[in-house]
């Protein structure tokens, strides 16, 4: 599978006022269609040997080897409180960087399966809505139209929000050990 690489954007927050068009990383998930902004995608991984780590909320699905470096995992289906996702043969780890202070941090995601890169005119992006959707409404930056359906636009910043996950595993969210 072919790997993308992108440059870090300062802000995760959707330009409205601006008229040129923003790109997104477009992925199934549950049966929906999500998109990450690409400036955070570093690459994309078939989904391989995660190794699972002992006492940790069941949303960190374990830790990969990156080249050497151990980047840990998170199961986007569980993050949003629905459970492990289905791994199968379309199943991947997107690899993004995130801001945690000072540092940048990569974490994967395992995600169904990625679609397509995508390019959104901030005309044809809808803010959040205030219910209805079917995972926290702070983990949505906004609503992207495309081809005559809705693609939900996350905000990584909340989604993979360091201090939230930190805070999760110490309070024992997720019933310690990943099901693995």
């Amino acid at each position: 599978m072919a790997n993308i690489i992108a440059h870090q954007k300062s802000s995760p927050q959707i330009d409205h006022e601006s008229d040129s068009a923003q790109q997104y990383l477009t992925f199934q998930l549950g049966g929906e269609l999500f998109a990450l902004d690409i400036l955070h995608v570093k690459e994309i991984l078939e989904y391989g040997h995660v190794t699972p780590v002992p006492m940790t909320p069941t949303f960190i699905r374990g830790v990969i080897n990156l080249r050497g470096a151990v980047v840990p995992v998170i199961d986007l289906y569980a993050r949003f409180g629905r459970g492990l996702a289905e791994v199968t043969r379309r199943s991947c780890i997107v690899i993004v960087e995130v801001q945690h202070e000072e540092e940048r941090h990569d974490i994967g995601v395992t995600v169904d399966a990625v679609n397509e890169v995508v390019e959104l005119p901030p005309a044809e992006i809808e803010p959040a809505p205030a219910f209805g959707a079917k995972i926290r409404t702070d983990f949505i930056a906004g609503m992207g139209k495309l081809d005559g359906r809705f693609v939900i636009l996350l905000d990584l910043a909340k989604v993979l929000s360091v201090d939230e996950m930190a805070l999760l595993a110490e309070m024992g969210q997720g019933d310690h050990g990943n099901g693995e």
